[in-house]
C-alpha cells in the first residue's frame, strides 16, 4: 500500500481548519486523508497547544533529513578491501573470510561500481567485471539443442 506525505499546502489547510474549530474527521474528509493522519500530525507538531504549519513542515523536513540509515562505509574498511582486491581476492572471499559475513559481497561490488573504493575499478576484479555466459559447449546443452530441432 502506498502513501503520500503531507504537503505544505495541506499543512496550511490543517492549520486554518483547526483554528476554525473543525474536528480531525472533518479535516480528513476535506483533505481526502485518514482521520488518524490528521490527528497524528496535530499531536506531533503542536507548540503550546497551537498547530503552526510552517514549523510543522520544518520539523518534517528535519526528521526526513535525519531518517536515513547509517552506512557501513568507513576509511579503514575501504583501505582493507582495496588492499585485498589488489592482492586478487574476490569480494566473496573478503566478505566471508576477512569480514566474517558482516559486510555483504554485493555491497563490495556496489562500492566498486559506484567508485567508493579509491584506486579500484571493475578491472581489478578477477573476471574484469564480465558476467558469466551460458556454456553451450557442454554435452548436455548440445543434446538439448539437437532434441529441440526434432520437434
Amino acid at each position: 500500500m502506498s502513501y503520500h506525505h503531507l504537503t505544505i499546502s495541506e499543512r496550511i489547510r490543517i492549520e486554518v481548519l483547526s483554528i476554525l474549530g473543525y474536528s480531525t474527521r472533518f479535516i480528513a474528509k476535506f483533505l481526502h486523508r485518514h482521520h488518524s493522519t490528521i490527528a497524528r500530525e496535530l499531536s506531533r507538531n503542536k507548540i503550546k497547544n497551537e498547530y503552526v504549519s510552517t514549523s510543522a513542515h520544518d520539523n518534517y523536513l528535519e526528521r526526513r533529513k535525519n531518517s536515513s540509515h547509517s552506512s557501513k562505509y568507513n576509511e579503514f574498511l575501504s583501505n582493507l578491501i582495496s588492499e585485498k582486491l589488489h592482492e586478487n581476492w574476490s569480494p566473496e572471499q573478503i566478505s566471508n573470510a576477512l569480514l566474517n559475513g558482516k559486510l555483504s559481497f554485493k555491497t563490495i561490488y556496489n562500492w566498486i561500481y559506484i567508485g567508493k573504493l579509491k584506486g579500484i575499478s571493475f578491472k581489478n576484479l578477477r573476471h574484469k567485471g564480465k558476467r558469466r555466459k551460458k556454456n553451450w559447449d557442454n554435452p548436455f546443452n548440445l543434446f538439448l539443442k539437437e532434441v529441440s530441432h526434432l520437434d
